[in-house]
């Protein structure tokens, strides 16, 4: 990072503050300007004043009562709360609506063969705390490694027992029988050991699948569409679930109020997908004018993933793969490029995401510039990962933006995102449900 945070505190006082395991404390931040929401411009300088983890005021620098709060800090020897970042842009916390925090980059598939559930916990954790400091303070995780590390994590991360976002989690991935998320590449006796009991033929197993995740704590459905490219599965990137099978997934979730994501990379699994009513399309690699025309008929938004499509292009021919995954890399690459471009032809709205685990976690918003080359703007870029992520997880009233009321999720950062949007690559003051991450 280029810049530490100015905190007006003694080293001790600091430590506490920033303690994980705390209960967010009042605070106070200066700001040398705000960009409340993707649609407006800068703010002057400004007093942030937060209270119980939520924006409780916004008040002009200079104004009369702001000077009041700051020379009551003053009187009571109280700035331990106060934190000064008056040559600083305050933005909105991002939102990366396709993570794995659970994992990391490995092509080495058979190690799901001998970690024990709690190493991927403590990746998890690692993760969390990773993603947090690069300015992501929400985020939606599409898949775990275990049954339970991301329900757990989301109660640590909100508890502030563990350091990271606010997570909104699939918990595992519904798949049908031998497909992209299930278990392949071992024999029959080692995949039925370590498979995850989430895979499922026929409308009336899919829908008992949905109710189970439902059970253990899932926010909403993941499904894999199509297949994957990173799975050992070597049956194409097209449809995998039959219609009636989409369709009782979708159907189901909405009785239990819940979304669906869909993996998908096939046009006429995007198709189909989208027809199931699934509210995200997750990659969209082969997006064609039908596709996309089912999609804007049901409200289907896209998260194209660039960042995962750049990771593991870096590892072809190096043996980080195994045969089968490098042909589908190779295979998607050409198309890859394009998903954004695509998407902006056909009018498809599209929502941030990265996949992040695919590549290594902490490098998400490498995601703006590849969105930016696809052809979107830098204030359109910045929008897909604050108020329109927001908005796909049903949270437009909580997070994506900086105003009186909402949860204290702020970040700081040299430069004007909205004129250059990778300047959001480097962040060095992270706030997550008014909680300092250190």
């Amino acid at each position: 990072m280029k810049f530490l945070t100015k905190l007006a505190v003694p080293a001790a006082a600091a430590l506490a503050m920033m303690s994980t395991s705390a209960a967010a404390q009042d605070m106070y931040i200066k700001a040398g300007s705000v960009i409340t929401d993707a649609d407006t411009e800068p703010t002057g300088p400004m007093l942030i004043v937060i209270e119980d983890g939520r924006i409780k005021e916004m008040l002009p620098v200079g104004g009369a009562d702001a000077n009041a709060i700051v020379a009551e800090l003053v009187a009571d020897n109280n700035m331990a709360q106060f934190t000064d970042l008056s040559d600083r842009t305050l933005v909105p916390g991002l939102i990366d609506l396709h993570t794995h925090l659970s994992g990391d980059p490995s092509g080495e598939f058979w190690r799901a063969a001998t970690n024990p559930p709690e190493w991927y916990t403590l990746i998890a954790a690692k993760n969390a705390r990773i993603t947090a400091l690069a300015g992501f303070t929400t985020v939606r995780d599409l898949g775990s490694r275990t049954d339970q590390v991301t329900q757990s994590l989301r109660r640590a991360t909100a508890s502030g027992v563990v350091a990271g976002p606010r997570i909104v989690t699939s918990a595992r991935t519904i798949a049908i029988v031998g497909g992209h998320g299930d278990t392949n590449g071992f024999n029959k006796h080692v995949n039925d050991a370590i498979g995850s009991d989430f895979s499922c033929t026929g409308p009336i197993e899919c829908s008992e699948k949905v109710r189970t995740a439902s059970k253990y704590g899932a926010d909403l459905i993941k499904i894999t569409a199509t297949g994957g490219v990173l799975s050992q599965q070597g049956r194409g990137l097209e449809a995998h679930f039959t219609d009636d099978e989409m369709k009782a997934i979708v159907d189901t979730a909405e009785t239990l109020g819940l979304k669906v994501a869909a993996h998908a990379h096939g046009a006429r699994g995007i198709e189909a997908a989208a027809r199931a009513g699934v509210h995200t399309i997750e990659h969209g690699t082969y997006i064609d004018e039908a596709a996309a025309q089912a999609m804007n008929a049901n409200g289907t938004t896209l998260v194209p993933t660039l960042m995962a499509f750049e990771g593991i292009k870096k590892n072809l021919g190096k043996g980080f793969y195994t045969p089968v995954v490098e042909d589908k890399i190779r295979a998607v690459a050409a198309f890859a490029g394009t998903i954004v471009e695509r998407a902006i032809e056909y009018d498809v709205k599209v929502a941030f995401g990265t996949d992040a685990g695919v590549f290594p976690h902490g490098e998400n918003a490498g995601e703006f510039a590849l969105m930016k080359a696809g052809g979107m703007s830098d204030r359109q870029a910045l929008a897909s990962a604050t108020t329109v992520a927001a908005e796909i997880l049903g949270m437009e009233s909580e997070i994506g933006r900086i105003a009186v009321g909402y949860s204290a999720d702020i970040i700081a950062v040299d430069g004007n995102p909205l004129a250059d949007v990778t300047v959001l690559e480097d962040v060095g003051f992270v706030m997550v449900r008014g909680r300092v991450i250190e």
